[in-house]
């Protein structure tokens, strides 16, 4: 587990709701593969080659990359404008560090993070 669950606890109910009314952090718009219900979770959102990649650094186990991975799309909000995206993926590090610019700071390796999720954008 690259973070402890109670801090992914806290983050959604303390942290979140001003990061996501904010309106200056990417938010990813997806739909809860139970419930049906749309929710929104602030991320970092690294712009990569025909589409974006996310550090899950709760894991890939994490509710909101199950949905995505479950739905097969969502919708990302950055820069005040929305972009669909599709055909989410668990990749590796190795291919995730490849697809990132290199000026993007890489997970400390003291997480462990090694599956990311990639998707592409469906946005023309």
């Amino acid at each position: 587990m690259p973070m402890p669950r109670w801090l992914a606890h806290v983050n959604k109910r303390v942290f979140n709701p001003p990061a996501i009314a904010g309106g200056k952090r990417p938010v990813l718009i997806h739909v809860g593969r139970v419930s049906g219900a749309t929710y929104r979770t602030p991320l970092d959102a690294h712009p990569v080659d025909g589409g974006y990649l996310f550090i899950p650094v709760y894991g890939s186990g994490s509710d909101w990359v199950r949905n995505i991975l479950a739905a097969g799309t969502a919708r990302l909000r950055v820069d005040g404008k929305e972009l669909d995206l599709a055909a989410p993926r668990l990749v590796g590090a190795e291919e995730a560090f490849r697809a990132l610019a290199d000026d993007v700071a890489r997970p400390p390796k003291l997480l462990r993070i090694n599956e990311f999720l990639r998707m592409d954008s469906a946005t023309s």
